[in-house]
Order: structure tokens, then sequence, then C-alpha cells
């Protein structure tokens, strides 16, 4: 029997064993799980609609189990792991209200001679390879619109996450899922290729770019559907007509240290208008020297450790880059020592796009402010990457910021917020942060395919 063994980021320590898979256990999968898709699809939406709900309330029933249990695979601090639980819930709720409109069929055109409707159908076996840092929100993301419009579903969570996944598959289990309607695949990336080899009929990633293209390349000869939602490098620009520049800077500091930062839509970079920079900056810095780093159990902590220890010297050598290149280190800059994997919530400044601070995806703590002289300087380097999620911009003047972020090439931006998520919008990225779309009505056509139905009389 093979095992994965999981660790504690907090501690270092070992926390519990999982059974992982072998691509055989894959492949005798896939006769049971096409039988129980082709039964599904016959259910009414209703009926399935009911079973989903009442997998989202066995969720939040044990949410205080659930939560401790993502903070010990994760280090999410413990409220932050409640927050995530809760708040996926909507993804129920939206794909609950609008999903049954997709499903009845559309009279198209209305010819005395032929009568054009359109049928929608499930695609049938969904791979979905998911992540570690939102395992709640991405999963959810996926997987419950997935299993609404009558598909099975091969979930396979990240090896970090795993005892989630568990968690997942025996929340099913209880509320009476049928059988082969959810494959739980545990393992590392090596399992992960396997369950693309073994040609399901769609697949959906979340993850690193750099994984999301061996996917693509890899599943490139099937010619099967994939969707992409990678990372992000995503800019905030400060405007110097900002009402408070104290709450602003508060709000972008969550932006960028929230979940430690590990968040593909996290403030990764900041843009401040030179009259406000110096106390823009104050601000910032002051807020997150507020911020408690330390144990994620502990009620106060907002600052957890990394979830994987191999991120502490890729931040590490951001830091030296920056300041070999001249950047200045206002807080933070290095490895906290002791037990876990910690580090220093840190802010840089004198940074320029020479520096891999402000062009590589970072994901942790840690943030570089850049002064700009206006409005046309912010927005060549707000559109200076190679990744296009989000782009914010907190201003007074609603018209100037849209003016903006209707030229910022990316997925979804921000008028005074960041960060977030809503089902009742698409979730794309474009260039390096993926390919497709999720949630919103793009997130329903997803899991559907259309078939187009001529019908005439004989």
């Amino acid at each position: 029997m093979n095992t994965l063994q999981l660790y504690n980021p907090a501690t270092g320590q070992a926390i519990e064993a999982v059974t992982t898979n072998k691509p055989a256990d894959i492949t005798s999968y896939i006769a049971p799980a096409r039988a129980a898709q082709k039964a599904w699809a016959k259910v009414p939406f209703n009926e399935r609609l009911q079973i989903i709900q009442a997998f989202g309330e066995a969720i939040i029933e044990q949410v205080d189990e659930l939560a401790l249990t993502l903070c010990k695979e994760t280090g999410k601090p413990l409220q932050q792991a409640k927050n995530e639980i809760k708040g996926a819930q909507n993804r129920i709720q939206f794909f609950g209200e609008e999903m049954a409109s997709y499903l009845a069929p559309t009279h198209a055109k209305n010819d005395p001679g032929t009568q054009e409707y359109l049928w929608m159908e499930p695609i049938g076996l969904i791979g979905n390879i998911s992540a570690w840092n939102y395992p709640y929100n991405v999963g959810f993301n996926i997987f419950i619109p997935a299993l609404l419009a009558g598909n099975a579903v091969f979930y396979k969570p990240s090896e970090l996450v795993a005892l989630t996944g568990l968690a997942f598959k025996q929340a099913f289990d209880k509320v009476g899922l049928p059988k082969h309607l959810f494959n739980l695949i545990q393992g590392k990336g090596e399992i992960g290729a396997a369950l693309i080899d073994v040609g399901l009929d769609a697949y959906f990633f979340t993850g690193s770019y750099k994984t999301g293209v061996k996917i693509a390349q890899q599943l490139a000869p099937q010619l099967k559907p994939l969707q992409l939602e990678l990372g992000g490098k995503d800019p905030l620009y400060i405007m110097e007509d900002v009402a408070d520049v104290k709450k602003a800077a508060v709000n972008a500091a969550e932006g960028a240290f929230y979940n430690n930062g590990q968040s593909c839509c996290a403030v990764e970079r900041i843009y401040v208008h030179a009259p406000i920079y110096e106390e823009f900056v104050a601000h910032f810095v002051e807020e997150v020297k507020s911020y408690n780093v330390g144990d994620p159990l502990h009620p106060d902590t907002f600052i957890g450790p990394l979830a994987r220890k191999e991120q502490i010297p890729f931040l590490a050598n951001q830091v030296a880059d920056a300041v070999q290149k001249g950047a200045t280190i206002l807080l933070g800059g290095k490895a906290i020592a002791g037990k876990g994997y910690y580090f220093e919530p840190t802010v840089l400044v004198d940074v320029t796009h020479h520096m891999e601070v402000m062009k590589e995806e970072s994901f942790g703590p840690i943030i570089g402010i850049q002064k700009v002289s206006n409005d046309a300087e912010a927005l060549q380097l707000m559109n200076d990457t190679n990744y296009g999620l989000t782009a914010a911009i907190f201003s007074s003047d609603e018209a100037r910021a849209e003016a903006i972020l209707s030229q910022v090439d990316a997925g979804t931006v921000y008028w005074n917020c960041c960060d977030r998520v809503s089902p009742w919008l698409p979730w794309s990225g474009r260039n390096s942060s993926g390919l497709g779309s999720s949630l919103a009505s793009f997130g329903i056509q997803s899991f559907l395919k259309p078939k187009a139905y001529h019908k005439r009389p004989a």
C-alpha cells in the first residue's frame, strides 16, 4: 500500500498519512464512473441539487473540525480557514439558482419548415486537478457545477490537502451521492499525470503556470477540453485622489498579505502616485507591523507559516535580487528562525521592473511598492507582465479609474477593492494566467456540450 505523509507547516512535524492511488486504480474507476454518470444525467435537476445542497450542509456542520484540518495541512490561520469554508457555500447557491435554465432545451429559430433547437448535455467524465491554497473555493468552483450538470468527477486534490480531499469524499458519501460519481484520486504529480493519460472527457486544473503548460502539452494529442486557472502578478494602483490614504493602505495590505499572500489574486505589486507615496508607505508599513505572525491555531494570528517549505528560499532569492538591484527593505526580508516554514512579512520600496519581485509571482508575504508620476506610467507598468488575472485601482474618481482599467489586460478588475471572487462573475485569466473561465454563466457552460436539433415534420 502506498501512503502519503502529511506535515504541519507550523511545526514541520508529521501529522497523518493517507493512502495514495496507483495508475491502475484510475483505469479501474472509469467503467463504473461512466455507468454512474449516464444514470446521474437522467436524474431530475432538482434531485441532483438536493444532494449537492445536503453536501454543503454536511460541510458546514463540521466547519470547526474541517477548519482545524485545513489549518494543520496548510498553515492557514484558523479563522481564515473557517472564512473559506463558509464563503465557498455561495457557489452552491449560485449554481443551484442558475444552472437549471441552461439545461432546458432552447428554441433557436421558428421556421415553418424546420424547427431549430439547442440542447445542452453533460460532458461525461471530468478530471479536476485542484490546488492547496483555497481547496474549498477552487474545488467547489469545479466539482459542484460539474456534478449539478450531470457529470461524474475524478477529483485530485493537491497532496498538501489530502485530508481535506478525503473530507469531501466522506461528505458526499454521507449525503447519498451515488457511488462512482465523485472519484477521489490521491497522490503527487505522477498520479496527476496518470489521470490525464487515461483520457477523461475534459480536464480542469488550478495551479502554477509551469504545471499548467505541462498538462496542456501532455493533453494536446487527445484533443480534449482543458481549462487552466493559473497564477498572477496582480497590480494595484493607488491614485492621489483617494479619500482616505490610511484606509487605502490598510485595504491594500490585507489584499497583499491575507492567506500569507498565497493567492493567485493577491496583490503582488503596488504603484502609488507620487504626491501621496510617502504617506501611503508609512501607513502601509504601520498596518503590516500590526499583523500577528505565529501559530495559525491562535485566534489572533493573521499570518501563519508558508504551506510549502520550498517557498522560503524562493522568497529569499527575490529579496536578495531586489536589494542587489537597489531596493530598500522597510520590513522583514528573511525567514523566521525556529520550527515551521515562516517568512517575515516583507515590504520593499525603491523597486523597479528590473527586479524579479515586480515581475515574477511571489506567492508569499512579500510586496514591492513603486512610485509613479502619472496614470500613463501606472498603466504601462500594470500591463508590463506575462500574467493577466486581476488588477485594481483605488481612487475617488470612478471614470478616471475605469479609463485605465479598460486598458489593463486582465480577466478581473477592481475599483476600490481587491482580492475577491464572486460566483456571479466569471473567473478567468489571460496570457500566462490561464485558459477558459469558471463561475458565472461561463462556469456552467464549461461542463456542458451543445447539441443542435433540426426538426422537420415528415
